[in-house]
Parts: structure tokens; sequence; C-alpha cells
């Protein structure tokens, strides 16, 4: 099913260049999709349009390609680390369950009749979306299909799951959840909370008028927050299903959500990041210097870092929103990001990864010194990483 390979097909590090670049990783054969980090930050893997997944060792001195995990019949869509095991969404319409001790698939999760676009997972359960108008909740160990939640009208996208709070004695009227709830987001412009214990829609967000790209919620799963095609981030009571805010400003559609303690960091098709406060809704902060879509963006030690369209990716103070650093390399759009400790690790539709020096930017004073990011292609990526 796998096949363990070396680092044979990746470049030589060159800490001396101005681009920061320190490797480029090759194995892929089409453009990296999507990218996962696991838990301890030592592990990475990919997912490509070459139908395969790919293991990575992230904080070995050189990055290692450690496996390649063969099955899929389609291009793979998002992927996920959950203990020793990979799960893998395609556009085969399945979802596979890989042992990355011995790179064999030991599950298929069958059931989807389209694209799977989101998997998410709590441990004992996963989740899955698609553009088939459904998602569907999953047995992690058996893969048995434990719910199908059917509703929408279009294809789904964005998935949030809501814990119980076992600890919130407070009932009232307003508060239909006592139990754990999915939440999902789709091309129909609504999102619906579900109740995981009866697969019945409890609640529709409505007020939207395109599709819902990306959600995200607060730490304590009161508030919910849609971003869409119509250019607006809305927030949400989860429990009384009401909308509370509308945060206006971006130009385009939004395409990533990140929540950090009180503040709300946006990514966008206007060539923008934004920060905003969620409290007042405010936008406090824009990162500006992109040339096309913010198809990704990442929190790490008070920085922003942002994937693009331009085939560029980028490092932002997150307070000042001073443009510190870029990382230029990439021949075409910059699909995924993580940042793993001091390095950062990207997955292009020029069929790499690389991997740079993120190390030292909180000293750097200004941005200077960097190379010009190249005229942005116009093959842009067609899929954006969950």
């Amino acid at each position: 099913m796998g096949n363990k390979m070396g680092a044979g097909a990746s470049s030589k590090k060159e800490r001396k260049d101005r681009s920061h670049l320190l490797q480029t990783c090759l194995e892929h054969e089409g453009s990296v999709n999507c990218m996962a980090v696991s838990e301890d930050g030592s592990i990475l893997a990919t997912g490509g349009e070459d139908k395969s997944a790919r293991i990575w060792s992230s904080k070995t001195e050189q990055c290692e390609c450690l496996g390649v995990l063969i099955g899929h019949e389609d291009y793979v869509n998002c992927i996920l680390i959950e203990d020793n095991f990979v799960l893998s969404g395609s556009a085969d319409a399945t979802i596979r369950k890989w042992d990355m001790s011995t790179l064999e698939c030991v599950l298929i999760f069958t059931g989807h009749n389209s694209s799977i676009n989101r998997i998410i997972c709590t441990g004992d359960f996963v989740f899955s979306s698609s553009y088939d108008r459904t998602a569907r909740c999953w047995d992690f160990e058996t893969g048995e299909v434990i719910r199908v939640f059917h509703g929408h009208k279009k294809g789904v996208y964005p998935l949030v799951f809501i814990p119980s709070d076992e600890d919130d004695e407070i009932q009232n009227d307003c508060d239909i959840y006592n139990k754990d709830i999915l939440i999902t987001g789709s091309q129909d412009a609504t999102a619906k909370a579900w109740s995981f214990e009866t697969g019945e829609c409890v609640k529709t967000f409505k007020g939207h008028t395109g599709a819902i790209m990306c959600m995200a919620s607060d730490t304590e799963g009161k508030t919910l927050f849609t971003g869409s095609a119509d250019n607006t981030i809305r927030s949400w009571d989860i429990m009384k299903g009401t909308q509370t805010r509308v945060f206006e400003g971006h130009q385009a559609s939004v395409i990533s959500l990140v929540v950090a303690n009180k503040l709300l960091y946006s990514a966008s098709s206007d060539h923008t990041g934004r920060c905003w406060v969620i409290e007042f809704g405010d936008c406090t902060r824009i990162y500006k210097g992109h040339k096309h879509t913010v198809i990704g963006m990442k929190l790490h030690q008070g920085m922003v870092f942002t994937g693009c369209g331009d085939n560029v990716a980028r490092c932002f103070d997150a307070k000042s929103g001073t443009l510190k650093r870029q990382f230029v390399g990439h021949q075409f759009a910059v699909t995924c990001l993580q940042v793993v400790e001091s390095r950062l690790f990207t997955g292009s539709v020029d069929g790499t990864m690389r991997v740079w020096d993120a190390g030292g930017i909180k000293e750097d004073t200004i941005f200077s010194n960097q190379p010009s990011p190249p005229r942005p292609s116009a093959d842009a990526s067609k899929r954006s990483a969950a």
C-alpha cells in the first residue's frame, strides 16, 4: 500500500539564501492540496493532486518523506493526523485511514456520493462534508456510518464540532443544546446546527447571501463565526441560533477564519488579511501586500503567516500589521501552510513542499532586503485547504 521513501528528491538547505528557503521537497507529482501537523509537531502529512498522501518528519534537521500512502482513486482534498493514524479525504468520495507505522490503509469510509471537502476528528468520531449536500459521522475505530446529516440544498464545506458543556447547569427555553452538536456551512448560504444524538437539524443560521466558505467558534463554544462569498463575516449565538454581528470590510470572498482569544483573523480573495475585535466588530489591522487571493492563514507566536495565490508566503506582525518577511520561491499558488517551531512549511500548486526559516522574525525591526515577489500566476489554486 505504501512505500518508504527517503529525502533523495529534496534539495539541500540553503540557509544563507535571502528567500529564507531551507529545503524543497519534490516528491509529490502534482499540486499539494492540503497539509496537517501532528499534535506534537513532529510529523507533517500532505495530500496531493497525484492521489497520494505523504508523511514527513518536521523536526529533524532535514525534512524527510517517511512514506507515501497510495490507494485513493482521485486527488486528495483534505487531511488530518489523529494519534498514529492519518485520515485523508478525496475527490473519489472516500475517506481512508492509514497506519503511520506500517503505511497501510486500515479502513475505507464509504458512503458519500461526491468529493470529500472537509474532515474533522474528535477522537472517537470522524465528521466529513461533501459536495453531495450531506455531512456524515463515522466511528473512528470501525469506519461505520453513525449519522447522515441531510438538509442542505447545495454542497457542504466547513465543519465545526461543539461538545456539550457538562459544567453548564443553566438551562432555559433558549438553550436548545444540552448535547454535542455539529455545525455545517454550505454553498446554499446557510449554516446548520445538528444534534449529534438524533442527527436532526436543530437550527438554521440564515443571513448570508453567498456560499459559506469557512467557519470558526470561540473557545467557549458559544459563538459561531461564518465567512462567506458575500464578502462578510457574521457571528451567531449558537444556543439561540440568532445573528449577533456583521463584520464588513472585505471586498471579496472570505476564505479562512482563525479565532485567537478576543480577536478574529480572516483571509480573503480581496488580497488582504484582517484582524477584528470580536466584541465590537471593529477591524483593527489589515495585512496588505498580497497580489492575489489569501488562501491560508496561521497564527504563531504573535505572527500571522499567510499563503497566497501570488505564489508567495508572508509573515506579518499580528499587532502592528507590519509585513516582516516574504518567502519567495514557489512557481504557483501557495495552497496550504503549517508552522512548526522556527520553520514554515508550504505546499503549492507547483507540486513542491518547501521548508523555510521562520526564526528571528520578531527581531526584524522592519521588512527590508527581501527579494521582490514574482508577478502573480494566472494559474491560481482552484481549491483551498481546510
